[in-house]
Formats: structure tokens, C-alpha cells, sequence
């Protein structure tokens, strides 16, 4: 990383990928909802809501962390180099 735009330009591009990834889990999860629960229900041996519960938990850390780390340093960098 030899400079702020290149820095930025990649933090960026880890911002795309990592919503692009967290929307297609959930509309995988909207839309398969009934099927996916089901599997990991019996992988791991929890009721099917605690397995929507689960889900719900692990959109939103996700979410959290995308803005954290991702979205947020994506910015101050944008701010730092104009």
C-alpha cells in the first residue's frame, strides 16, 4: 500500500464485496428460508426459530461489523485525501 488512494481504493472494494456477500445471504435466507432452517435445525440439533433467531443475529453482527471496519475507515480515507 504505497499511498492514501490506493489504500482507500482497496478498502473500498473489501466495502462491495462484503455487501455484496451480505446481500446474498439474505435474500438466500428470504427465499430458502423454510429449507436452510430445516438442515441446519438438524446439524445442530436447535428448533427451527432458534435457527431463525440465529440468523437474524448473524445478518445484523455482520451488518455492524461491515460498517465498523469497511464502511467507516472507507470514508475517513475518502475525507484524508480530499
Amino acid at each position: 500500500m504505497n499511498s492514501i488512494e490506493t489504500l482507500t481504493e482497496f478498502i473500498g472494494w473489501c466495502t462491495l464485496i462484503n455487501i455484496g456477500f451480505l446481500l446474498v445471504t439474505s435474500i438466500l435466507i428470504l427465499l430458502m428460508r423454510t429449507a436452510v432452517s430445516n438442515i441446519h435445525s438438524k446439524m445442530f440439533g436447535l428448533d427451527s426459530k432458534d435457527v431463525l433467531k440465529a440468523y437474524f443475529h448473524y445478518l445484523a453482527n455482520y451488518k455492524i461489523a461491515i460498517i465498523i471496519f469497511n464502511l467507516v475507515p472507507y470514508f475517513a480515507l475518502k475525507l484524508m485525501g480530499s
